[in-house]
């Protein structure tokens, strides 16, 4: 079963590889842009095919990336269908839309999971563990939270996010109780510790509410707009130190996250391809040479002062972030390895 679990997280990490760079190749055909290859995979090639239009459609040995080769992307070319020789605004999105598809995969996956449930979590306290840390901090049963400390909570899984990554020490709670807006100051939460990292946690349950079309859409917009807040948290806490190396992974560890959690069922497999999926999209909009936030970066720059770099400095830049890219790469990797054989 263990070899099932590594192929379907093969496929899934592939198949949201192909999801990026289907978003390239769509808009550079959208806009003429000559291309010679659409590859998923890096390495050796295992199937490689020419299509009518001259593109070389290619599978290569390891999933742990893909692109799309357009003809003056790097380099300039004499060809009045490169890249380079598009619009400004027509590259902006070409580049753009490999991120977007894979943050509307998520979006789409994590609607549909959200029309499977029967019911949802509110925000409003039904019942405290036994001598909870939030009840003796002033909290009570019916009281309906609406912010950790300047964060606004809408559905429960932002709620316990919120628990999670502050709760760790003393949080203000704003909540309403009988009718009327009220802040509680210095509310604890009991504490957890995983890889190193403290955690809160919520001590309480919330009440039900009943799945309807508002609450379907409702939950899926404020899921995919928690897991993109917590993205984005994720990575300043890794910044500020919050979070060391050991809490990053790779594709090494990406696919054995993928396998853990197929082992446990569809749900939480889809759940977590979603998560994945929003993760990519975000992180590829990094300001970052060699991701297509650098790209987009240099793009926004040419578009404002109406002059671009010269292709020379821009493949340089591209190269001297693809290497640091790489060297970053491979010490996640090792650090992946290493925790698989523990």
């Amino acid at each position: 079963m263990i070899i099932l679990y590594i192929l379907i997280a093969i496929l899934a990490f592939g198949f949201l590889i192909f999801i990026h760079e289907l978003g390239h190749f769509i808009f550079a055909k959208k806009f003429g842009v000559a291309i010679t290859e659409f590859s998923i995979g890096m390495g050796p090639k295992i199937i490689s095919k020419k299509g009518k239009d001259g593109v070389e459609y290619c599978l290569k040995a390891l999933p742990i990336g893909g692109y799309v080769a357009m003809v003056g992307e790097d380099e300039e070319s004499d060809n009045p269908n490169s890249f380079d020789k598009k619009p400004a605004w027509q590259r902006f999105i070409i580049v753009i839309s490999g991120a977007l598809m894979n943050l509307l995969v998520g979006i789409i996956i994590i609607t549909i999971l959200m029309s499977t449930h029967s019911v949802f979590g509110s925000t409003t306290i039904s019942g405290f563990a036994e001598g909870a840390k939030s009840e003796q901090s002033g909290l009570m049963v019916r009281d309906e939270i609406i912010k950790i400390n300047n964060s606004r909570v809408h559905i429960s899984s932002e709620l316990s996010y919120e628990i999670m990554r502050n709760g760790y020490e003393s949080v203000s709670v704003t909540v309403i109780r009988n009718g009327e807006q009220m802040t509680i100051e210095n509310v604890q939460f009991p504490q957890t510790v995983s890889q190193g990292v403290v955690f809160g946690m919520p001590d309480f349950s919330v009440a039900p509410i009943k799945k309807t079309f508002s609450t379907i859409v409702k939950n899926s917009f404020f899921t995919c707009k928690s897991t993109i807040k917590m993205i984005w948290e994720s990575l300043f806490d890794l910044i500020t130190g919050r979070y060391g190396v050991e809490a990053v992974s790779g594709p090494i560890g990406v696919t054995g996250a993928i396998t853990d959690a197929a082992k446990t069922g569809a749900y939480s497999l889809f759940y977590l391809v979603a998560v994945i999926a929003i993760n990519l999209g975000v992180f590829n909009l990094l300001p970052i040479p060699a991701l297509d936030g650098g790209t987009l970066l240099l793009l926004i720059v040419e578009m404002i002062f109406k002059k671009r770099l010269p292709p020379r400095i821009e493949a340089g830049i591209k190269a001297v972030g693809f290497a640091m890219f790489m060297l970053l790469f491979v010490v996640i990797s090792l650090k992946d390895i290493i925790y698989l054989f523990k």
